[in-house]
């Protein structure tokens, strides 16, 4: 057997020894284990499983391996705690000993150079997704300074559709993949109750209030429900009725697309495609701003993408990638290229509410780009994550106005309720 067999066999035993121990250890004792043979480098009860440990310590890539087998084995207990609401509040403990690790005087050597790559974890991308996860998880939220001055990272709780990329980094496993699924799954349809909820309770408030406002002062006739969003109450009516209602004049974003799709069925070249999704898209842009440069620049833009391509019947890799490539444009190209001016020019000038409806647009016509737009927000979600949410405004009102977009076109929830309201 080769070293590299040997170390791969090895591996495989210490993950299996874990899978073995969280189906019958409790929480609290796992971390004990898990301190004892990841941070102390000693008194672990089974001298194999301690051995594994420094074997892997011991290579010449002992950092990136390193750096994979403990985040693995964060996952497998991370994975199966998921699973039990009691067990979940061990999440922020497991990462917390791992982050509570500081400069400590080690004695062996084993134990010294154990202590070195834990430091080297917690500068990786793995370490940085897991305090991704915990604050999705963790209940007890960080309130010692008031809320405008705790970091945005603090807020990845909120947005289901940043979890599949700032949750995850190229080395999550298949079985980490399915838990962020799961809990993306199960924070997105919590979310989407708890809009309805309060959708519905805002409307009887003001038909009650129409009819006999004494009521309103009677918690048992109408009990009090908890906005879900970061917006005020007339950001949030706005953004409801724009998403979930008639958008411009009696048709819907749905309806828009639909005719968008049935009439561009016919087009015979993409540069006609792309003449038809020009006009599309500007009948949501407010016309005094559009026209000082914003429609040029969008124009240029698509007439741009693909040029050779102008004389094709458009096809359907041909509608994705202008689309994509059309979100690159509007809010961010890269992490390597965060440049977003055109984004924040729109924001300035049409407000959050207006431009995320002209992603949706977007997203309307062509479906499969959803995940590209929720990776450019998540490129920007990780480009400000240290900055204050006070600093960062802007994209708090951009992500709270396109949670509700997604959950009113693409989700279960039901708002049509509000047309009853005035």
């Amino acid at each position: 057997m080769s070293q590299y067999d040997d170390l791969y066999a090895a591996e495989q035993a210490l993950y299996q020894h874990l899978l073995n121990l969280v189906k019958v250890e409790q929480p609290e004792r796992l971390i004990e284990r898990f301190q004892s043979l990841f941070v102390q480098g000693g008194g672990y009860p089974d001298p194999e499983i301690a051995s594994i440990v420094r074997k892997i310590t011991a290579i010449d890539e002992a950092e990136r391996e390193f750096n994979s087998v403990l985040n693995r084995c964060c996952h497998i207990l991370i994975n199966h705690w998921q699973m039990n609401a009691k067990n979940q509040a061990a999440i922020p403990n497991l990462v917390q000993t791992i982050s509570g690790t500081g400069e400590r005087r080690m004695h062996s050597r084993d134990a010294r150079r154990l202590q070195m790559l834990l430091e080297q974890f917690k500068k990786s991308d793995e370490y940085l997704t897991l305090q991704r996860l915990v604050r999705v998880v963790d209940r007890n939220v960080d309130r010692s300074k008031p809320p405008g001055e705790r970091p945005l990272s603090t807020l990845i709780g909120r947005y289901p559709y940043l979890y599949g990329h700032s949750l995850l980094s190229d080395s999550s496993s298949y079985e980490h993949q399915q838990t962020v699924r799961k809990l993306q799954a199960q924070k997105q349809r919590q979310y989407e109750i708890h809009l309805s909820k309060y959708v519905t309770y805002k409307v009887r408030r003001a038909q009650l209030a129409r009819q006999n406002p004494k009521l309103l002062k009677n918690p048992r006739i109408i009990q009090p429900v908890r906005n879900p969003t970061l917006l005020d109450d007339r950001e949030l009516y706005l953004a409801v009725k724009q998403f979930s209602g008639r958008a411009e004049g009696s048709y819907t974003y749905k309806d828009l697309a639909q005719n968008f799709r049935t009439h561009t069925s016919q087009t015979g070249t993409y540069r006609e495609f792309k003449e038809d999704l020009f006009e599309y898209l500007i009948s949501s842009v407010d016309e005094d701003y559009g026209k000082r440069q914003f429609y040029d620049k969008l124009y240029q833009h698509l007439m741009n993408t693909l040029p050779q391509c102008d004389n094709q019947k458009p096809t359907d890799f041909l509608i994705v990638r202008t689309c994509s490539q059309l979100l690159n444009f509007l809010v961010v190209e890269s992490p390597q290229n965060p440049n977003h001016y055109v984004l924040i020019d729109l924001l300035s000038n049409i407000g959050p509410t207006f431009v995320m409806a002209l992603l949706l647009k977007i997203l309307l016509v062509c479906r499969k780009v959803r995940p590209h737009l929720e990776k450019r927000f998540s490129i920007l979600f990780d480009h400000y994550d240290q900055s204050t949410r006070e600093a960062v405004e802007w994209l708090i009102k951009s992500l709270e106005n396109l949670q509700v977009a997604l959950s009113t076109n693409f989700g279960s929830v039901d708002l049509s309720i509000l047309s009853h309201a005035s």
